[in-house]
């Protein structure tokens, strides 16, 4: 079995001269200002955090601002979501990324439940993704925004790891396995949940500062009202981009229709 180096700073700086890493993964890595001279490239993935991608430099060409274009032509949302400032254009942000998403989830269903739950190279699997935005939904809506904090979902799946306390502190079952059925009834009432919010304000609010601590474990943070919106229509986005990735996958194998 292959050794796993988990929450270590031992590579920071490290130089590697003639060693095989192929086949080998990084995962939620800090990458930056990383350097790769005189290997051998081929299949070289990378797929930054939440579509948010730095300076990347091949041969000495940045070739960052092409790939966000081609991801913008692909995924025209993102820019939707990307520009979006007042709530009339966050709104329709929202019913855009609600619509694309109901697309997806109809693919999704002609998958049977095992598929639905299978993870594809180890990233999430399509019942995962959907319990990770109703998470997003309780940080975002439920946390940030509110004057008194509001209950986690149980069936929430927060990123990384996370102490065992403060998931039972927030309420979360570390050990839940919900069904499709029951995820994505409570994806559609999250969806609503960011609707009324948004209904709830006015453009003048847009940029008030919110003060909380989302997570135990990422202290207190302060954002505007328009970021705590933004940042659940970024998701809903980029999620969507790697369910569909994924999907690409999962339905021919599973004879049915191919990718968008």
């Amino acid at each position: 079995m292959a050794n796993e180096y988990v929450r270590t700073k031992e590579f920071r700086d490290a130089s590697f001269r003639y060693v095989d890493l192929n086949g080998a993964t990084f995962r939620a890595c800090d990458l930056v200002a990383v350097r790769i001279v005189g290997c051998e490239v081929d299949d070289l993935h990378i797929e930054a955090h939440a579509g948010e991608l730095g300076s990347v430099i091949v041969e000495g060409i940045d070739v960052t601002g092409y790939v966000m274009a081609e991801l913008d032509r692909r995924f025209p949302e993102r820019a939707e979501v990307r520009e979006a400032q007042t709530v009339d254009a966050l709104r329709g942000a929202l019913v855009r990324l609600g619509d694309l998403w109901t697309q997806t989830r109809t693919r999704a269903e002609q998958l049977p439940e095992s598929e639905r739950a299978h993870r594809v190279d180890g990233e999430w699997s399509f019942i995962e993704t959907l319990r990770h935005l109703v998470f997003a939904v309780d940080v975002w809506m439920g946390r940030m925004l509110p004057d008194v904090p509001e209950p986690f979902q149980a069936i929430g799946l927060p990123p990384g790891e996370h102490p065992d306390e403060d998931l039972d502190q927030l309420g979360i079952d570390r050990t839940a396995t919900p069904s499709y059925a029951e995820v994505s009834s409570l994806f559609d009432e999250q969806l609503s949940r960011t609707r009324h919010s948004l209904d709830a304000v006015g453009d003048d609010d847009l940029d008030r500062i919110r003060t909380a601590v989302p997570m135990p474990a990422w202290g207190e943070e302060s954002h505007s009202v328009r970021t705590c919106f933004r940042v659940v229509l970024n998701e809903l986005c980029e999620h969507r981009r790697y369910a569909e990735r994924d999907l690409a996958v999962l339905l021919p194998r599973s004879g049915q229709a191919g990718s968008e």
